[in-house]
């Protein structure tokens, strides 16, 4: 595919990480109502996971952990929602939940560890995706 804005002179245009950014946000929403759901395993059903409380790299109950999974859930699901306006305050709660979905996920990672390796995938993607290119969905 030719690239028109540089031919054309004009620098600042979106370029192809806009839809990156916009997957971004549509993993996000993914990633959060995923996040709820191992929220919800946790807190009703102790005996899904492979290992026992103890096994984890922070020894909590599998119901804190849940509502841990829960809240983080919620809330990037919110920011993805709100990720597709290009608000730069949902540009950083993003990548501040990210982060925080990534390090709950590694800590979780005992537990269950395919789901969890695959988690933290997508968020050191969706990270990228908006560090580099997320200014670049506003001008769109």
């Amino acid at each position: 595919m030719i690239d028109h804005s540089a031919a054309s002179g004009h620098h600042g245009e979106a370029t192809k990480w806009t839809e990156w950014v916009g997957f971004a946000s549509v993993m996000m929403m993914l990633l959060g109502g995923l996040q709820v759901l191992e929220g919800l395993v946790a807190i009703f059903d102790d005996e899904f996971y492979l290992v026992d409380a103890g096994g984890l790299v922070v020894n909590l109950d599998f119901t804190v952990w849940g509502w841990v999974h829960l809240g983080i859930g919620v809330i990037i699901v919110a920011t993805g929602i709100g990720l597709r306006t290009g608000s730069v305050v949902a540009r950083v709660l993003a990548v501040v939940f990210a982060v925080l979905s990534a390090l709950a996920n590694l800590a979780f990672i005992a537990a269950f560890p395919l789901w969890c390796s695959v988690a933290i995938t997508f968020d050191v993607i969706v990270i990228y995706a908006i560090v580099v290119h997320g200014n670049e969905l506003k001008r769109r």
